[in-house]
């Protein structure tokens, strides 16, 4: 068993990060106590690593625990780069103070990018989830992980590439997969099992080439690709106008009688370059209660 703390730069709200993660029942925590356990594959090893929140947003300071002492340098680069501590979100802050969500920025402050737990996990929740409401998109990504996945200590695992490559389509129908749906999941895993999609690859590319990458796999669209580039790699600029969500929020925000137009979302979101990411993330979290 090893421990360690750590602190971030800046402020850093890890509270609302436990409260997003609460609506995926797969994610083991506990919000009172302020921790998350987080499942962590090196190669064929299943490891949990403990996260806990022991200062305030503005002071923020964490511990981290796991039980392999040989593997903890590898674990806790794993969840550094997942909880992205060293980004100064004071600074991305002070950027929206002179634009036009500067409230938005004041009344959610330190909201932080943080990463699903692995790239591959990723990719297969925003699959299912795509065109979902939250509560069904959930109960279907949870009847995939309980049934093909994997669990240790009360912590699940999805399953790896070559065992949903495995499946047929008819064991996700089963689960109340439509058949397409049934069909991205399964086909995009044979091509990372196979070796013709390398997500790890991707990782160092730039945005715009990693949707053009993937929106040519049958089933992944901008939309999909967006919401992996930002869960999936943290990238800092990314502003899916197509997602339900951030519309709502912003015809809140904005005081509309109707949903924003692309253009209208594209014209007014100028001045947030190069942290749209966090702009999206709030606008999530002002409607999330």
């Amino acid at each position: 068993m090893w421990k360690e703390r750590f602190k971030a730069t800046g402020f850093y709200d890890f509270d609302y990060t436990l409260l997003r993660w609460q609506f995926d029942p797969l994610t083991r925590l506990d919000r009172a106590e302020r921790w998350v356990d987080v499942p962590v594959k090196l190669g064929e090893e299943r490891h949990i690593v403990r996260v806990q929140g022991l200062g305030t947003t503005a002071e923020p300071a964490f511990e981290v625990s796991g039980e392999s002492v040989k593997d903890k340098d590898a674990l806790v680069t794993h969840v550094q780069e997942l909880f992205q501590w060293g980004v100064n979100l004071e600074n991305i802050h002070q950027h929206f103070m002179d634009t036009n969500v500067k409230q938005l920025f004041q009344d959610h402050p330190g909201t932080p990018i943080v990463k699903d737990f692995h790239l591959y996990d990723c990719l297969m929740k925003v699959i299912i989830h795509q065109q979902l409401n939250m509560k069904f998109a959930y109960t279907l990504s949870t009847r995939f992980v309980h049934t093909f996945g994997s669990t240790k200590d009360g912590v699940w695992f999805y399953p790896d590439p070559e065992e949903t490559a495995a499946l047929k389509y008819e064991d996700l129908r089963a689960l109340q997969f439509s058949q397409r749906k049934a069909e991205y999941v399964i086909d995009t895993s044979r091509m990372i099992a196979e070796g013709r999609l390398d997500l790890a690859g991707l990782s160092g590319q730039s945005d715009e080439e990693v949707k053009k990458q993937l929106v040519k796999i049958r089933g992944i669209g901008p939309w999909t690709a967006e919401n992996w580039l930002l869960f999936g790699l943290g990238r800092q600029d990314l502003f899916p106008k197509a997602d339900i969500g951030i519309q709502n929020a912003w015809k809140v925000y904005f005081d509309m009688d109707k949903k924003p137009s692309y253009e209208q979302m594209e014209t007014h979101s100028a001045g947030w370059h190069p942290y749209r990411s966090y702009a999206s993330l709030t606008l999530w979290r002002s409607i999330e209660g």
